[in-house]
């Protein structure tokens, strides 16, 4: 953790109030711990370094389908984050996006947090809902590759209908890949998906929808090849080349538009430094209650790991909702709860 003399160095604009949970990180899993700490009385504040609530639905893919929420077949991740913050909002939650953590600290029984900005929060508990962490994508090793960004090559999709009568090449094997292929295989003039091996990382009815359509001829798949070299010029591509990887001939495809689907390089950056027990690039917890080895923090998530984490958004949700549980009782140990639904109770007055 930080030392408390960052706190001398800045001009600090102080919350004077305590909040009972700071929660660090808007993505679904954070809005939805909103949620869950609000129905049981709990008031909170969320810190997102990001501009806006959403974390990487809203960042890196609003227009994506996800297939996984429970009572929706399909909704897109920016259909998600509005309904999530719609259910938030019963308990008036105060938002502060744009400026990350820098500094985290124990002072008596209180959590004081200070972000880059020099605003400052107190809190009697923490819960880090940061997903990966900061994050960037994993970018091919293609000579001039940085000319096309942004004009023909991209590392997300925002906007579906931006790629509408293109000639799409989607490189990758995971959900994103597939899941791209899919959606945009009845806007594109031409969809291909390339891969270097002929099994999929990804949902198992994706995959087999997608060997559809390609049976149909609606996407071609490009297997085993992966990405050699591109051609085009002032940004705009006009081919890309394949080399495939059992040394037949390469194939030179006619290409407006890139999507390289490779993951994203995530970093927690300050979290490092906050004496969390970590396990690479996430926070050790106790899954019956989101503990860290910190008393006071919790973490939730992708950002969180335990034994046989499923990382889905849908496990988050569950994090959260263990997590509201076990800070009430933290918070007032002395207290009685007797657990209900929500059909019994309501929703509490904001």
């Amino acid at each position: 953790m930080q030392g408390l003399d960052v706190y001398a160095d800045l001009r600090l604009k102080t919350s004077m109030s305590i909040t009972d949970v700071l929660i660090i990180g808007a993505g679904p899993v954070g809005l939805f711990a909103i949620h869950q700490c609000g129905t049981l009385g709990l008031s909170v504040q969320v810190v997102d370094s990001l501009p806006e609530i959403g974390g990487q639905c809203t960042a890196l893919y609003p227009e994506k389908p996800i297939y996984d929420i429970p009572a929706y077949p399909e909704i897109s991740a920016g259909d998600l984050i509005h309904q999530l913050e719609k259910q938030a909002s019963s308990f008036n939650p105060s938002y502060h996006l744009g400026y990350a953590v820098v500094a985290l600290n124990k002072v008596g029984e209180h959590w004081h947090i200070l972000t880059e900005d020099g605003a400052s929060f107190q809190a009697r508990t923490v819960l880090i809902a940061a997903g990966a962490g900061a994050f960037g994508p994993n970018r091919p090793p293609l000579e001039g590759i940085e000319s096309y960004e942004g004009a023909s090559i991209f590392y997300m999709v925002r906007h579906r209908d931006d790629f509408r009568d293109k000639r799409i090449l989607i490189a990758g094997g995971g959900d994103s890949a597939v899941d791209w292929a899919l959606s945009l295989s009845d806007i594109a003039a031409h969809i291909g998906i390339i891969h270097r091996r002929d099994k999929f990382r990804a949902a198992p009815e994706s995959v087999a929808r997608l060997h559809d359509l390609a049976e149909q001829g609606k996407i071609q798949m490009y297997v085993p090849y992966q990405l050699k070299a591109l051609e085009g010029s002032n940004g705009e591509l006009s081919h890309v080349i394949l080399s495939h990887l059992k040394g037949s001939e390469d194939l030179k495809i006619e290409t407006d538009v890139l999507l390289p689907f490779y993951g994203l390089a995530a970093e927690l950056g300050p979290i490092k430094e906050w004496g969390l027990e970590l396990d690479g690039q996430t926070i050790k917890v106790d899954h019956t209650t989101a503990s860290t080895n910190v008393d006071g923090i919790f973490a939730i998530g992708d950002v969180a790991s335990y034994p046989h984490k499923l990382k889905l958004i849908l496990t988050g949700f569950a994090d959260a909702a263990q997590a509201a549980h076990a800070i009430r009782t933290y918070i007032y140990p002395k207290k009685v709860f007797h657990f209900e639904y929500s059909t019994t109770k309501g929703i509490p007055s904001a």
